[in-house]
């Protein structure tokens, strides 16, 4: 039997996205983007089948003739499932979808009778959601867009539904996307999508009407400038981008990494080797509300800074240990190059491998918040009804063979952000710029100031557009 994608890791999924549930991102695939942080967990492989997870012959029911209602229980422990089964189809008023009842039993099997977080079911239109999110490729119009409180940056929490205030704002086409041929720019606000206004509805809902068969058209409504017209665009199918770069003062290569999808250790590795190819001497790597992913999208990113040694081990039932060793061919390796982690709670799963393992093996500052805390590894599953399972496999750690769970991975240098502070004053990279800047090439070791916000410094962040403070995701 065939693997047809390499092994993700826990998370919360997206793939593995937060830990809890990535969503991801919501990328219209928003990653960390998925509604409740952390929700769907990193994979460790996708196998073909999961096997009979309830009875023979096709989820609750028997045959699906509808001639006689019967069930197969596996064992005697299902056998009030299979009575419940027949009394509802027999005796309730209403008539019953069989296939609404199967999916609630599977959920509920999950959901009650497996004590971890990090398994569970996905009905069919979030499984095939999660499965672009961990592929890094999905159909759509590709722009990165975000939800924004126009009155008040800080608070997305109070943004639970899209409206006046609380808008869905594009962050960026993607290079070379059908958004960025038709036009659209960072900062344009969707007002309607197909002729219906987005107010009343949240950001999932419209990355799922954005998004379409490659070849099909989508009408948004922007507003810009105080102007507001019409943009038709045809989709196609779009690699999301999970990786931003640009050059900062002081040769410093600043590196964002989105999610560890199938695509990402290729972007990272291009977009990192064109930093130094610029001239960049120290390195600021970004994993701040990353979600994670694949486990072996964490062992190659992690290698692009470390040539030899283990990156983490992965222990699954029975005592059998998998180590995960770094792989060659990283172009930041050289231990004279001062790398600085930002993280916070948000970066869970492969974000907590590769921050461990720099940390660790000597070639990273850690600096931020403390990170989500989740070690276990995932495997997805697809069932018969097109949705598929996340099972807890096996659990990893750090090349010290320690554990991030549960309490996270707490950094060399705490930034204690204030709830005043707006979004676009970045006090975390304004501290891993500062600490950068203090760094002897090739010196290594956190800085003897370890905590509190710093002054607001004047720092040439050459960007077009601030896309911090935003709930993204891309469409």
């Amino acid at each position: 039997m065939t693997d047809p994608a390499p092994p993700p890791t826990g998370a919360p999924d997206a793939q593995e996205l937060p830990a809890g549930e990535r969503p991801a991102q919501e990328h219209l695939h928003p990653r960390p983007h998925f509604a409740s942080p952390f929700a769907w967990v990193v994979s460790l492989l996708l196998a073909a089948v999961v096997g009979a997870l309830l009875f023979a012959g096709g989820y609750l029911v028997a045959g699906g003739s509808g001639a006689t209602n019967s069930c197969a229980a596996p064992s005697q422990s299902f056998a009030a499932l299979c009575d419940a089964y027949e009394k509802l189809k027999t005796q309730f008023v209403d008539k019953l979808d069989d296939r609404k009842l199967a999916q609630g039993a599977i959920q509920g099997m999950f959901q009650y009778g497996v004590a971890d977080p990090f398994s569970g079911y996905m009905p069919p239109d979030q499984y095939q959601r999660a499965l672009g999110d961990l592929s890094g490729k999905f159909q759509g119009i590709g722009a990165e867009m975000a939800l924004k409180n126009t009155k008040n940056a800080g608070d997305l929490q109070a943004c639970t539904q899209l409206s006046d205030t609380c808008v869905l704002v594009v962050v960026a086409p993607i290079a070379g996307s059908p958004a960025e041929a038709a036009g659209l720019r960072a900062g344009d606000v969707v007002s309607s999508v197909d002729g219906k206004s987005v107010n009343g509805t949240t950001m999932q809902d419209q990355i799922s009407k954005v998004r379409g068969p490659a070849g099909t058209k989508v009408t948004l409504t922007i507003k810009r400038a105080g102007r507001t017209f019409d943009v038709a665009i045809t989709r196609s199918q779009i690699t999301v981008r999970e990786v931003v770069t640009k050059m900062l003062a002081g040769n410093i290569g600043y590196i964002k990494l989105n999610g560890f999808s199938e695509s990402s250790p290729d972007q990272f590795h291009t977009g990192l080797s064109d930093l130094l190819s610029k001239g960049a001497t120290r390195i600021v790597l970004d994993l701040r509300d990353n979600p994670g992913g694949y486990i072996v999208a964490a062992q190659r990113i992690a290698s692009e800074f470390v040539s030899s040694g283990l990156i983490f081990s992965q222990e699954s039932a029975g005592g059998e240990v998998k180590r995960w060793d770094a792989t060659s061919g990283g172009v930041a390796t050289n231990p004279r190059i001062p790398v600085a982690v930002l993280v916070n709670n948000g970066s869970a799963s492969a974000s907590e491998i590769v921050t461990a393992a720099l940390r660790e093996l000597g070639r990273a500052t850690i600096i931020g918040q403390h990170t989500y805390g989740k070690n276990t590894v995932q495997v997805w599953a697809p069932l018969k009804d097109d949705g598929g399972v996340r099972i807890t496999i096996s659990r990893w750690f750090t090349p010290d063979h320690r554990s991030v769970a549960p309490g996270g991975i707490k950094p060399d240098i705490t930034v204690d952000i204030p709830k005043t502070n707006p979004p676009e004053n970045d006090l975390v990279l304004q501290r891993a710029l500062q600490f950068l800047a203090t760094r002897a090439i090739g010196e290594t070791g956190p800085s003897p100031s370890a905590s509190g916000p710093v002054s607001r410094l004047e720092l040439a962040l050459q960007t077009s557009y601030d896309w911090t403070g935003l709930a993204q995701a891309s469409a």
